[in-house]
């Protein structure tokens, strides 16, 4: 009794809620951020200076590569398909935001970058949870 009072262990029969709320906020953030790049080629112009200012290599290229690395990850996340692949790939892409545009910043300044690669690292480790795509599939190929 006080074991489980104190370690909360009660609360494990939520963990799958926990890990879709966590996908679905994550995913929803890196499709926002991203959208109006995807329907505005002024927006990626703007993004693709961005990145010549921060002394990206292939700006033109990198722009367009990270706005749709961030959009495919924020599907799946929100999905939870590919979940693993997703937190590769997020972590990824926030560790080179930190180490190119970030870097120069103090801790405040990084910390949503941080958080990103952190929590794509979650995914990496753990997977979607059970409330997903990945986890139905799972589940039929075992039946």
């Amino acid at each position: 009794m006080i074991r489980n009072l104190f370690y909360l262990e009660g609360l494990n029969r939520f963990a799958d809620l926990g890990m879709l709320l966590l996908r679905m906020l994550t995913g929803t953030f890196l499709i926002y951020g991203v959208l109006d790049n995807v329907v505005s080629v002024e927006r990626t112009d703007e993004f693709s200076e961005f990145l010549v200012a921060n002394n990206f290599a292939a700006p033109d290229l990198m722009a367009p590569l990270s706005v749709y690395t961030q959009l495919f990850c924020g599907i799946g996340l929100v999905l939870g398909l590919l979940t693993r692949w997703a937190g590769i790939v997020l972590a990824i892409n926030f560790i080179v935001a930190v180490l190119m545009v970030h870097w120069s910043q103090d801790f405040r300044g990084m910390w949503p970058a941080i958080v990103l690669i952190g929590i794509g690292l979650q995914f990496t480790l753990t997977g979607a949870g059970g409330l997903s795509i990945n986890a139905y599939i799972a589940r039929r190929a075992n039946n």
